[in-house]
């Protein structure tokens, strides 16, 4: 971890970069895997599971004897601390849900709403390996069933047996999704996308992925399909104080470390003494991590700002806009409330950024690179669109008509002003000629 002296604001955005994500030469592979699937539907997902996985299953589709495979092979202590996370997690989103649907008279005989409705066909993607995050389904598939998503259509990567991890096979079939494939990487992206024979297209793609993926979900949002973010590395900042429990913070720290080699961490503190002693704490920690080899990476490309007091601090990492700000500080509510960038805030000594990831009830679904400075993360609102509606009776006509065919013909639109001319004409109001 590097300490940064910065002079000014710009000098410290500089210093504290996050590490440069290169894209460019993995495009091509993307668009040429997007584009045979496209093409050639379930042969080309063939072709490439067989490719990029060394295996492809027999069937892609998850059958019912799988899902009864994977549930005895759950431990009931890991079913029971599912089954907490997933009641946190449906009572937090459930209490963004509006439900209360207001009319608004703008003009006498004009009246305005909004309906809120699931997304019909949704697609979520959890990433495989050596970590299948299987709390992505949690995140994912529980909103997007209390939205009333009618099809949740969710692909993972197949393992050498062509199986798909057992956790991850139980939260889906617990939470309700509709069909469950074991295609992975670029191709599962294009699947969702395109649509083949066995995969149905859907209209939004969620999840977390390989730069493969994220860049696959990038080019198909361009055209095709919606996607619920843009997606980059995983990144934590924490605000310190001289009476910070450094044990607590190096923890934190290094929870978003064993992430990956490319995660990012930032330690913001007003005491050099407790800067040093939480370093060096990390360090002690980092040798204890069976991960330690990517997570030294990380922790070797992350920072330390020495900064005048908790509110300096606050605003720096507004200028960061973390994915995630842990704030353990003795006056750590006081300075939330200053808070206008970061993914999810964690506030006090308790509050660690595991809690968030797995079962406070909050969305582990986060902007990342700097994106936190304008996008939310995952919620409700991102499994639903809004439509909006209107009636406008004879009188209502009467009241704004004269107001619409003003301003259409100012933009030359005179098919828009005789849309509203026709119906005053019938009162003897208005004149459908109009001069050229």
């Amino acid at each position: 971890m590097f300490v940064i002296n910065y002079t000014d604001e710009f000098d410290f955005l500089k210093k504290s970069s996050r590490p440069a994500s290169k894209t460019s030469e993995i495009e091509p592979i993307v668009k040429g895997v997007l584009e045979q699937v496209k093409n050639q539907g379930d042969k080309a997902l063939r072709e490439l599971t067989l490719k990029f996985d060394g295996s492809c299953p027999e069937d892609f589709l998850v059958s019912d004897d799988e899902f009864k495979k994977a549930e005895k092979e759950v431990s009931e202590d890991l079913k029971a601390a599912i089954n907490i996370a997933k009641n946190n997690i449906e009572k937090f989103h459930k209490a963004q849900l509006q439900t209360e649907i207001k009319k608004v008279e703008t003009s006498k005989g004009v009246v305005c709403w909004q309906k809120a409705v699931g997304i019909e066909k949704v697609g979520i993607y959890i990433p495989g390996g050596n970590a299948p995050l299987f709390s992505t389904v949690l995140m994912l598939a529980i909103p997007a069933k209390l939205a009333g998503c009618k099809e949740i259509v969710l692909c993972s990567p197949p393992r050498s047996g062509g199986s798909i991890n057992s956790v991850v096979l139980y939260c889906a079939k617990l939470l309700g999704v509709t069909k469950v494939f074991k295609i992975g990487g670029a191709q599962a992206i294009a699947a969702m996308a395109y649509g083949t024979e066995s995969v149905p297209k859907v209209y939004k793609i969620f999840g977390p992925g390989n730069r493969f993926v994220t860049v696959a979900k990038q080019l198909v949002s361009s055209s095709e399909t919606a996607i619920d973010m843009p997606a980059g590395p995983s990144e934590l900042a924490v605000i310190a104080d001289e009476n910070t429990n450094a044990v607590y913070a190096a923890a934190d720290l290094l929870s978003q470390c064993e992430h990956g080699s490319d995660s990012q961490v930032g330690l913001f503190v007003s005491s050099k003494d407790k800067m040093t002693e939480i370093i060096a704490e990390a360090e002690r920690q980092l040798e204890l991590l069976p991960r330690k080899e990517s997570a030294k990476k990380s922790f070797e490309n992350s920072f330390a700002v020495l900064t005048k007091d908790g509110f300096e601090a606050v605003k720096l990492t507004n200028l960061w806009a973390p994915e995630h700000l842990v704030i353990n500080t003795d006056n750590a509510l006081q300075l939330s409330e200053n808070v206008v960038n970061a993914g999810s805030v964690f506030i006090g000594k308790y509050a660690c950024e595991s809690a968030g990831d797995y079962a406070s009830g909050t969305n582990h679904t986060l902007p990342t690179c700097r994106a936190a400075n304008a996008y939310s993360g995952l919620n409700m609102d991102s499994f639903m669109k809004k439509i909006t509606f209107q009636t406008i009776s004879e009188e209502g006509i009467f009241n704004i008509g004269n107001a619409i065919e003003t301003m259409a013909a100012a933009e030359d639109l005179f098919a828009h002003k005789n849309a509203v001319t026709v119906r005053l004409k019938k009162n003897g109001v208005g004149n459908i000629i109009h001069e050229v």
